[in-house]
């Protein structure tokens, strides 16, 4: 199968499937279980996807395992401070280190586990996807050559915590706010649309300030590390 053909077929899993997963999950009562399933099940489709020939070296998955596992510690560290959760920028880490399919899953699986510890519930779906989106984005960006690999100096860095920031504010936060609206009982107005969005606003800012900390203190050694992993062991080539 030709990679332009796979990259597209994983694009639709990614962006048409589990969205749609999502909307039916948010039409059903207390399935948020069965639909995290399948959107982790429908992800490790698109991850797949980007092996041509061959399956995943077990040094591969474990990598994706580690990030993941990292990524929750992040969010169950700082669950103290409110709406401070360092876990997206772990999770970009992985897409602009390991690819966007691969920053897609560390985002949904991340969602999925951390909410054994801060409770399950219907917005789970929704987190899965909007976390998926930030790492997808993340690894595209880092292919387009838009985000670098490892980040050289100053500038680098500053270029991928402002990502990071923009990222949540204006595409990670407004998804998570929209799970929102899904859940009032009452018909949703563009009153009561704005009024989410605008309080989701500060929520936002203090989840994008958290990324974008994360990114700049510790995206370029952890990228380092990545890097250097897959350079010995030939790894998510």
């Amino acid at each position: 199968m030709k990679r332009s053909l796979r990259t597209c077929l994983s694009l639709v899993i990614l962006l048409v499937l589990v969205p749609l997963t999502v909307y039916l999950c948010a039409r059903a009562d207390r399935k948020y279980y069965l639909s995290g399933l399948v959107i982790i099940l429908l992800t490790l489709a698109a991850f797949f996807l980007r092996f041509e020939s061959r399956r995943p070296q077990a040094r591969e998955v474990v990598i994706l395992a580690v990030m993941s596992a990292l990524a929750v510690a992040s969010r169950a560290v700082f669950a103290a401070v409110p709406h401070f959760k360092p876990m997206m920028g772990i999770v970009m880490l992985t897409g602009i280190a390991l690819g966007p399919e691969a920053g897609f899953l560390c985002g949904a699986v991340s969602g999925f586990v951390s909410n054994f510890i801060f409770g399950q519930g219907p917005w789970t779906p929704w987190q899965m996807f909007a976390y998926g989106v930030g790492g997808l984005l993340a690894g595209l960006f880092a292919h387009w050559g838009l985000l670098k690999k490892v980040p050289a100096g100053k500038k680098d860095l500053a270029v991928l915590g402002i990502f990071g920031f923009l990222t949540i504010a204006l595409v990670v936060g407004p998804l998570l706010d929209t799970s929102t609206l899904f859940m009032m009982s009452n018909t949703v107005s563009t009153a009561s649309a704005a009024a989410v969005y605008l309080s989701g606003l500060p929520v936002n800012l203090v989840h994008g300030a958290a990324v974008l900390l994360t990114l700049v203190l510790v995206g370029k050694p952890l990228l380092e590390k990545l890097q250097r992993i897959q350079m010995k062991y030939g790894l998510m080539e």
